[in-house]
């Protein structure tokens, strides 16, 4: 016999992760973002970029874009299918803010 208890699968809102809005980034967390590593395979800005995207919440992402672009690097590298990161935000349904922070610092 199996002694092994099983749990109940967690559904909708019970699975999920409570957003963290009021988390405080510093500067220093958010360009810890421009060191990330990428393949041979990735186009590298768009990876930061996309990363950042996901990983931040607004605040930190407008701050983030302030020194990618500092940085000197290109807000409109595409992915592989040839996509900017501009593109794939603005097909998210809850994008806004993020779209808005990126055409204001120069994405196509």
């Amino acid at each position: 016999m199996n002694d092994v208890k099983k749990t109940e699968k967690k559904t909708g809102a019970a699975r999920t992760q409570p957003a963290v809005r009021d988390e405080w980034w510093s500067d220093e967390r958010v360009k810890s973002f421009l060191e990330l590593d990428t393949s041979q395979d990735e186009a590298p800005d768009f990876h930061i970029l996309q990363k950042a995207y996901r990983g931040m919440v607004p605040d930190a992402f407008a701050r983030f874009i302030g020194f990618f672009v500092e940085d000197g690097r290109n807000l409109n590298e595409p992915n592989m299918a040839g996509e900017t990161i501009l593109k794939l935000a603005s097909e998210h349904r809850n994008s806004g803010e993020y779209v808005k922070i990126l055409q204001d610092a120069g994405a196509k």
